[in-house]
């Protein structure tokens, strides 16, 4: 029986992994979230009868919670893991629509947003992979897959001058880094690490913005359509989602894809 354990499983794009990849009832699949009671009921109501879903208390920021979590996954599984989901992020709504230099103006705010960035998408990721590898360790699979970003490939971002959501983006690229690092230590051991961006996904990231916000966002979206002339939006979570599995199904180490960062279609095209 695979397992998994996927991080941020209550809504968006993780509750969408938890969803698919418990279709599977072959599948054991772990559900980590801030707000373990919502999200059980919400697999009560919305994947009922699916017995192959444990949804565990944890906040990646919390290092004992998640602890807790690796010791309640252990005793699941006995004690080993196949495959660990990164998807719990912090995604900046303060800083997504401004360049570093509108976002200049409010130092202290700028201080303390970039340096929550880093801590959830960077240090408490760090903290999650160091948790969960013993585990990963005796499985048999042994994947580690970090959601990532398009916006941390360096190339896009100075061909097409995209120069908002640059906290997201800079502890993105950070995290990207370590992952490599985390591969250059387990590689030998047979575990594959890498980051996977799910391309661009429709999870109301835009539900709140202002007419200003907007504006700055349909930029961006022009932009993007610059780099892929077909692109016309953020598209379905389900469809993202399921091009990632696709795509940590096919990654090996044998293929050369130990610490690497890909898109949902496997390559370095990001929309």
């Amino acid at each position: 029986m695979p397992s998994y354990v996927i991080t941020g499983a209550s809504k968006g794009l993780g509750f969408e992994f938890v969803r698919q990849l418990s279709e599977n009832p072959d599948n054991l699949v772990v559900g980590i979230a801030r707000d373990k009671a919502a999200t059980v009921k919400k697999v009560s109501e919305e994947l009922a009868g699916r017995s192959n879903i444990h949804i565990l208390q944890g906040d990646i920021t919390d290092y004992d919670s998640i602890k807790k979590a690796v010791e309640d996954t252990a005793t699941l599984t006995g004690g080993a893991l196949d495959f660990l989901v990164a998807n719990a992020a912090y995604v900046s709504q303060w800083d997504a629509y401004d360049s570093l230099g509108t976002l200049a103006k409010k130092p202290q705010e700028l201080e303390d947003d970039l340096l929550k960035s880093f801590k959830v998408n960077v240090l408490s990721n760090i903290h999650l992979l160091n948790q969960f590898m013993p585990l990963i360790l005796k499985g048999q699979a042994k994947k580690v897959i970090v959601l990532s970003s398009g916006h941390a490939d360096l190339d896009s971002i100075r061909l097409y001058d995209l120069d908002v959501a640059c906290g997201y983006a800079i502890s993105k690229a950070a995290m990207n880094a370590a992952v490599a690092k985390f591969s250059a230590q387990y590689r030998k051991d047979g575990v594959l690490v890498m980051s996977i961006c799910p391309g661009s996904a429709d999870t109301g990231q835009f539900a709140k913005a202002t007419p200003e916000q907007l504006q700055s966002a349909m930029q961006l979206m022009g932009k993007f359509q610059q780099y892929a002339p077909n692109f016309t939006g953020p598209g379905a979570p389900k469809d993202a989602v399921s091009a990632v599995i696709g795509v940590w199904e096919k990654a090996s180490i044998e293929n050369g894809d130990a610490g690497n960062f890909v898109s949902h279609y496997g390559n370095k095209q990001w929309l």
